[in-house]
């Protein structure tokens, strides 16, 4: 049986600078997203269209998004199989094309570096990517291809 979860965010733009949208030039891409309970994000559009750089823009989110969603399906899949993972890192990166006025992302690839506790857990850790991929809920939600290339040390627990 399906179950349906709902998500809510506003996003309020705050970019006018008195004379709305007149021109192309005469707005900033700023804008507040808010989630009810945390902390505002300061968005902007990416530089290239005229944002703020010093702000997040919505293709460095999508790609956030992704990267988090792998590493939360990975370390469920790891403990389920007995891996016991003690770091995580990504180095996530994502091509987007543009095309007249519009635009599509064609691939994202996602780099996790992951500790395991013991040299026996290599083979498992490496192997529950897939299962992560799978069960990742954004990789399954766009339309193109995510790609994982996992690499898994060996490295003790700290006591």
């Amino acid at each position: 049986m399906a179950m349906i979860h709902e998500y809510a965010v506003s996003v309020e733009w705050t970019g006018n600078r008195g004379t709305g949208t007149s021109g192309y030039r005469d707005y900033s891409r700023d804008h507040v997203v808010r989630i009810e309970g945390l902390p505002d994000i300061l968005g902007s559009a990416d530089r290239t269209f005229r944002g703020d750089a010093g702000r997040h823009n919505p293709e460095q989110l999508l790609l956030t998004a992704l990267a988090q969603c792998h590493m939360l399906s990975y370390l469920h899949q790891a403990a389920k199989v007995g891996v016991v993972v003690v770091d995580y890192q990504d180095a996530a990166t994502a091509t987007m094309e543009t095309q007249g006025s519009g635009g599509r992302f064609i691939q994202a690839v996602l780099r996790p570096v992951v500790t395991v506790a013991d040299a026996e857990m290599v083979e498992a850790a490496t192997s529950a990517h897939h299962q992560a991929h799978l069960d990742c809920f954004i990789a399954n939600s766009v339309s193109f291809p995510v790609e994982i290339e996992p690499t898994v040390i060996v490295g003790g627990l700290t006591r």
